[in-house]
């Protein structure tokens, strides 16, 4: 089975993957005619997709998806909606969960109603391995329960909820992808292997929590699109998948990794005092969108060279947001450790 899709709503694709995967789409499927919906919040960033800008299929429009009226308007000129649209990022739930819950839950609540009164084909909301918490032991698959920790994941275990309800109240030709931890280009330089990597260019601390031992499976980003592409359009309406490798790594392995690629010393990593409600390990079964015939291609220890170098080759596009309230967003959030 192949849907085709011909007119393509994308929210919150000026951020990080969002912007990735529109650049995929406008790579592999021309012919889709793509309408950005973005906030532009301080993580969204035109410059990610400056390289699409005036393409034929192709409008940027700037807006909340908390508008209901101007969520309805766009979606009566698509057929499909892919959700990137969210607030992200673990730590900054913890100082403003709000700002999460108004987003993630709500804001998905908009556009799902948008999807249902328009009758789209499709509605892919973009959620985390994060809803599944930690996981000390085994692999999370798609139906376990959730177990959140974090405003952040709570937040988008709730949109999921939203979507769900939906889906079984309304019948919203729902899919829904959960995926680990991406990486790559275009990356805000508050996550952990963008931060890494530009402290290290300037030869400042790379902090890491507590000793370093928390457990990711790291995606990169081109791998995650492709993924994402292929469910859209090829997944059974209703279905879950869970993206990721099936590997393991640890921060401070990660950080090992791009001293070594950069040839700096390993002394520039600090240990800095533990987040509240830490979760230290994710790990995934990626069992069914391996069935559905998708599979990473890039290797971590590929991926993250590629993505050095491309924070070293891109200094004009990550200095000017390293600036202001990065800084201050970034003092509160790494303190030292206790005794040190």
């Amino acid at each position: 089975m192949t849907r085709s899709l011909h007119r393509i709503l994308v929210a919150g694709a000026a951020g990080f993957i969002g912007s990735n995967f529109v650049r995929h789409l406008r790579r592999t499927r021309p012919e889709v005619e793509i309408t950005v919906l973005d906030k532009l919040t301080y993580a969204g960033n035109l410059a990610n997709l400056a390289d699409v800008e005036g393409q034929p299929g192709y409008r940027f429009v700037r807006g909340d998806i908390c508008d209901d009226e101007l969520v309805n308007e766009l979606a009566s000129q698509t057929d499909a909606i892919v959700n990137f649209a969210a607030e992200t990022h673990v730590d900054r739930s913890l100082m403003d969960p709000f700002a999460f819950l108004e987003t993630d839950v709500r804001g998905t609540a908009v556009l799902c109603e948008a999807a249902r009164k328009h009758e789209h084909e499709v509605f892919l909301l973009i959620s985390t391995d994060e809803v599944y918490g930690d996981v000390p032991e085994g692999r999370s698959a798609e139906d376990d329960a959730f177990r959140p920790r974090s405003p952040y994941s709570a937040s988008k275990a709730g949109g999921e909820h939203v979507a769900r309800a939906y889906a079984e109240s309304f019948g919203l030709p729902l899919l829904v992808t959960r995926g680990s931890n991406n990486y790559g280009p275009y990356q805000y330089p508050e996550k952990l292997i963008p931060v890494l990597i530009t402290n290290a260019i300037d030869g400042l601390p790379l902090p890491l929590y507590n000793d370093g031992s928390a457990v990711r499976d790291y995606l990169y980003v081109e791998d995650h699109c492709r993924a994402i592409d292929q469910v859209l359009h090829e997944a059974p309406l209703g279905s879950v998948y869970n993206i990721g490798t099936g590997s393991e790594t640890t921060g401070l392995q990660v950080a090992e990794a791009v001293l070594e690629i950069m040839g700096k010393p390993r002394s520039l990593i600090e240990f800095v005092a533990d987040r509240p409600g830490h979760d230290y390990r994710y790990a995934l079964d990626v069992s069914r969108i391996t069935e559905l015939g998708w599979e990473p291609q890039v290797t971590f220890a590929e991926g993250l060279e590629r993505t050095v170098r491309w924070y070293q080759e891109h200094h004009e596009w990550w200095r000017p947001l390293k600036s202001g309230e990065y800084w201050e967003y970034y003092k509160r959030n790494y303190r030292p450790l206790a005794g040190r």
